[in-house]
């Protein structure tokens, strides 16, 4: 996907259909200076836009974001190069999709740590109040332990959510 090359598109469709960049605007909810933009090649107008651009212009999305108008030798080439090439530049990328899954974790799991480390602490401190050190000994091991369990388990649930899955596995 070249942006200068879909603006330039962009622009040629507006003017075959006799448009200025302020009537497309209004038309489309956005103003002339955003029409511009996307016609310069300085940002490719959001899913929505194109969408209503393809209805607009009676051509598939596929064609704008190809900056050109395709045949059909040509059309599932573009479109396979144009969904590889969106997908690469995703709004969301890796590093949110693993944070947004990391929160997501900790939310439905809050109620039951809390519960689990509770239970440590007490065992901590009744076997503290009693003096028997091997209950206290107990309770920073399992402590550990849970730690290391609770981790690797939030570890497991965002691998298993935010990496995209291989039909080849």
């Amino acid at each position: 996907m070249d942006l200068k090359e879909i603006g330039k598109f962009l622009a040629e469709l507006r003017h075959k259909h006799n448009l200025t960049q302020e009537e497309l605007g209004e038309e489309l909810g956005v103003t002339n200076k955003t029409i511009s933009r996307w016609e310069n090649g300085n940002y490719l107008p959001p899913v929505e836009m194109l969408l209503l651009l393809s209805e607009r212009y009676e051509i598939s999305i596929n064609e704008i974001l190809s900056g050109q108008t395709l045949d059909g030798t040509s059309y599932k080439e573009k479109a396979e190069e144009n969904l590889k090439t969106a997908l690469e530049n995703s709004a969301f990328t890796l590093q949110e999709r693993i944070a947004f899954f990391e929160k997501k974790w900790l939310k439905e799991h809050t109620f039951e740590m809390v519960l689990e480390l509770i239970v440590l602490i007490v065992l901590a401190v009744v076997g503290f109040i009693l003096m028997k050190n091997i209950l206290t000994i107990i309770a920073t091991i399992l402590t550990f332990i849970w730690f290391i369990y609770i981790h690797n388990r939030k570890s497991a649930y965002v691998e298993n959510m935010a990496y995209p899955k291989s039909e080849n596995k």
